[in-house]
Formats: C-alpha cells, structure tokens, sequence
C-alpha cells in the first residue's frame, strides 16, 4: 500500500476508534479484510485510491470526530449530520486545503468554530447549525471566498456579524438563527450580489435594516423575526425586489405604514409582520397570487376610515391563502356576512371550523373539487332562514337535522323566530335590545337577549326569564322614543333634529320627580338612584318619561337609616344595555 493510502487508511481507523456507538453497525465493514475505498460511506478517487468523501449522514453514530480526520487531505466532502458527536470540532480539520462541503449540521458539537477551518478556500458549503458551538463569528471568515452557502443557526453563537463578510461574493445562504448575536445588519452585506436567503431570526439584533439591502434584486428570503430592528420600510422596497417569495419580520419595533409597493409583490408567499407598530391603511393584495400566508397581527394598522377592511375584497384572488391573521389591530368597519369561492379548483375536506361562524348567511362552494363528508356542525345551523331567493321555494330547500332554525316560507313549517336581526335596537356588555312582539297581548316590547359567552351576564341577571340554557333574556317595555339624551343633544349628522317644546319638558321634569318620590317615599324598599342623567331617562311612545338603569343603585335601611351597599337583585323598570 503506498503511503498516501496507508495515511488514509490509519485516519479512518482513528476515526472509527473515537466511535462509542454505532447502533446501525455501519461500521462493521471497516475491517482489514476489505480495502477502505469499499468501506461504507467512503468514496475514493478513481485512480490514486485517496478518500474524497465520508458520509456517514444520519447513522446515530455516538462519539467524537477525531482529529486524524485533518490526514484526509484529498477530501473534498465530509457529511456527519444527524448523528450524536459530541467535542470540539477539531482544529485540524483546517488542512483539508481540497475540502469543498462541511456538513456536521445535528449533533452536540461544542466549543468555538476552529479559526483554522478559514484555511480551507475551497470550501463551498458550511452547515454546523443544531449544535451547542459558542463564540463569535471568526472574522477571517472573509478568506473563503468561494463560500456559497453558511448556515450555523441553533447554536449559541454570541458577538457581532463581521464586516469580513462582504468578500464572500459568492454567497448565497446565509442562516444564523437562534442565536444570541447582537449589533446589526452590516452594510458590508449588500455587496453580495449574489445572495438569495438571509435568516438572521431569533437573535438580539437591532437598529434599522440597511436601505442598500432593499436593492439586492437576488434576494428570495428575509427571515428576522424575534429581534429588535427599528424603522420603517420604504414604500417602493417590493418593486427592487421582484424576486422575493418570503418576508418575514414579526416581534420587532418596525413602524410606520405597510409598503404599497406591495401591491406588485406577485412572488410572495409568506408576508407576517405580526407584533410591530405598523399603522395606515392595507394595500390591495389582489396580485399575490401565490400567496400561502399573511399575517398581521398585533399592529396598529387601521383606524382611519370605514374603507379599513377593503383590502379583504382583494383575497378573493389570493386563492392559494392557507393563514390569514388579522388580530389586535385598529379595524373598523363592518365584515361581509358570506363566503363565495364557487367555480375554482379547491379540493381536499371541507373545514370543519367552518360551522363555527355562526353569523355566516350565504356560503357558496359549489364548481369545486371538495371531497369527504359535510362537516356535521352544518347541521346545526341556527337563526332566521330567509324567504326570498332560492329560500321561497320549499322543493330545494333541505333543512333536515337543523332544529335550531326559525322562520321561512310556511311549507318548511318552521317556529316563528322570536329575535330578528332587522329588529336590533342596540347592544351593549351583556347582551343586545330587540324590539319585538307578544303574540298574547298584541304589544309591542323590547327583548334583552343575553349573551352567555361574556363573564357576568348570567349572574348580572339573577331573575330572567329563559328558554333552554342557549337563550336567556328579560322583556321590557318598549321606549319608542328613546332617551332624553337623544333630544337634548342630537347628533349633528341626523336630517330630522328632533325638538322638545316647553310642555313636553314640563311633563317629562314632572315623570322623572314623580318617579324619583316613588322611590325615596312611597316604594316598599326605599331605594337611591345614583346616577340620574338625560341618558336614563326614557320616552316611551307618548313621550312620558321613564327612570331607567338601576345598575349602581342603592338600597336604604328603614331600620338604620344607613344606605346599604347590597345590589338591586335583577332589574327595576327598564334596563338598557
């Protein structure tokens, strides 16, 4: 064997001898009765018999990489990923002067990156991420200029990114994530013309993004999410970068509107700026057709205009969307109460979360390619069904299983519904006002209906009356009129300004002093309004007024004469919401 072989040969043996377990017994070809180059995952060159490969990826192989790997000096490929070495990555690796790719990504590597690996110019690709390294960024980095690919995130990586990175101007990748690096982009950066991805996230990185990497039309991905970046985005920034497909930058301090330069980003995919202070209206995102994800959440987005939700017309066209999270903003505005994706080409299952809306009226699946069962929380729809359309005609409507239903034509022999939407008077903490009718004694009333989801409503009412335990609700008089506020101070916007002469004053001052000494004299148990004003004062359909909303009364002792701090159990006259 001539010497260089015999070198190569005692590297691997040293190699095998640092391994404690190989559980695969993948090793158990690396004997003396097979020549190396056919030992398994070792490939050598053809016609000096030298090792150019070791991939050993993904074996379980348990123990530490030893440092005669450095004798291997025609290597050009070492791949001992997904394995569970543990140790300094040896200094000595730094001779390999023909190695190309490093791969010791997923293991338990320790200790600082060897300066020395900077002597290897050959290399290409470095992947050491899902390891335990610590240290900084060795700034001799900057001598591996042929380097296209740099990933090292999910270590424990401290210091700054060295301004040395801008000679390597081959670079494509650069993937730093989950690490604790400080300071900030470089400018240094944008002299890599050629780089396609930056994954900075989960770092401690702060100040602003430099403007020159909004002209670097190479990039595909930013990825700086969980930092501390600062500024704003320029507004034309997706018109220098036709080709990026992901941007993302959620849990940082970046403000200021979103780009509307966006409108054009037709190859994104992935859009979440969640957990920032971006503010303004939304573009229009009709032309992201690839578009799987946008979130932003979290925000101060909206606020202006009842035009805040109009950017969600322009979705219909976004029809690969998978994620859309709009929560924690300043919406106003009013959502559309249907859904139409007819006539595409969605397929798979119906979701099943779609029954939860429950204040869905129209939805329209049909031209599709949906597979599977209906989901069984369409059947228990609930509400008023409406009698015109496709409603109007008994034969192609199907309402079996849906018990919970009211109203519609007579053929589908539907319960009246006792609450109608058109009927809302107004709605408040506990609940919404309905105006409504008695059968029994043909008058008109208004329905407190209780909304049970919100904490109180049940034991603000003590004394209700309810059907079931999914409607609870009080019946009052109806207050045609409604408050004094109302004809005190009108809304300027209202085209009839209502008016109050002098007799109609003087007989409300009259109804309210009246009632004011039923309640401190002549009532059972005397009781203290406390909080007397226009807004509790209602007119009913003959302007005759009305004390209303006993919410913080109080009642007084006729022992003591002291006033009690006890609540009003129920409610006295009317309640508004």
């Amino acid at each position: 064997m001539e010497l260089g072989n015999q070198t190569d040969h005692l590297a691997l043996l040293q190699f095998k001898q640092l391994i404690s377990n190989d559980p695969n017994g993948i090793l158990d070809s690396w004997n003396s009765s097979t020549h190396f180059c056919k030992w398994h995952g070792i490939i050598c060159s053809p016609k000096h018999q030298r090792v150019t490969k070791l991939k050993l990826e993904g074996y379980k192989l348990h123990g530490s990489i030893s440092p005669y790997v450095g004798n291997l000096s025609h290597m050009r490929f070492l791949d001992l990923r997904n394995n569970s070495f543990y140790g300094n990555i040896p200094e000595e690796l730094g001779r390999l002067s023909r190695l190309r790719h490093l791969l010791l990504l997923n293991n338990s590597l320790v200790g600082e990156l060897p300066i020395n690996l900077t002597k290897c110019s050959e290399l290409k690709r470095i992947r050491l991420g899902g390891n335990k390294l610590i240290g900084k960024i060795p700034s001799q980095i900057g001598s591996l200029v042929r380097l296209q690919y740099l990933s090292m995130e999910q270590n424990n990586l401290t210091g700054k990114v060295p301004p040395s990175i801008r000679n390597l101007s081959s670079l494509t990748i650069f993937s730093v994530g989950y690490n604790n690096l400080v300071g900030n982009i470089p400018q240094e950066m944008c002299f890599l013309k050629q780089l396609e991805i930056i994954a900075v996230h989960v770092n401690k990185l702060s100040d602003t993004f430099p403007s020159c990497l909004y002209n670097m039309s190479s990039l595909e991905m930013i990825s700086a999410p969980m930092n501390n970046f600062s500024g704003s985005l320029p507004p034309n920034m997706f018109h220098t970068l036709p080709n990026l497909y992901f941007f993302g930058i959620s849990a940082n301090q970046i403000s200021g509107p979103i780009p509307i330069s966006i409108t054009n980003a037709s190859s994104l995919q992935l859009f979440d700026i969640s957990q920032n202070h971006f503010m303004g209206q939304v573009p229009s995102f009709g032309k992201l057709q690839s578009l799987l994800r946008l979130s932003m959440s979290i925000n101060n987005i909206g606020g202006n205009s009842m035009k805040d939700l109009e950017f969600l017309k322009s979705l219909a066209n976004c029809s690969k969307l998978q994620i859309l999270s709009l929560t924690s903003n300043n919406f106003i505005g009013r959502l559309q109460n249907f859904i139409d994706v007819s006539e595409n080409h969605l397929s798979g299952d119906i979701p099943e979360t779609i029954g939860e809306c429950i204040s869905l009226e129209y939805l329209h699946l049909q031209g599709n390619s949906f597979n599977g069962t209906i989901p069984i929380h369409l059947a228990s729809l609930k509400g008023e069904v409406p009698t015109d359309g496709v409603f109007g005609n008994a034969t192609q409507v199907a309402i079996i299983g849906n018990n919970k239903l009211c109203g519609g034509i007579s053929q589908l022999h539907l319960p009246p519904c006792l609450i109608k939407a058109r009927n809302l008077i107004g709605s408040g903490g506990f609940g919404s006002v309905y105006r409504g009718n008695l059968v029994s004694e043909d008058n008109v009333v208004a329905v407190k209906v209780l909304n049970l989801q919100n904490e109180g409503a049940h034991k603000s009412f003590i004394v209700e009356y309810y059907n079931g335990q999914e409607f609870k609700a009080l019946v009052f008089y109806y207050m045609k009129n409604g408050s004094l506020e109302q004809w005190l101070h009108p809304d300027i916007l209202t085209e009839e300004q209502p008016t109050l002469d002098f007799g109609h004053r003087l007989h409300i001052i009259i109804d309210v002093a009246s009632a004011i000494h039923y309640l401190h004299q002549e009532c059972e148990q005397l009781i203290i309004h406390c909080d007397l004003k226009p807004s509790n004062v209602l007119l009913d359909e003959d302007m005759v007024a009305h004390v209303s909303d006993f919410g913080i009364a109080r009642l007084v002792s006729t022992l003591s004469g002291n006033t009690s701090t006890i609540g009003i159990k129920g409610s006295v006259g009317y309640a508004p919401p």
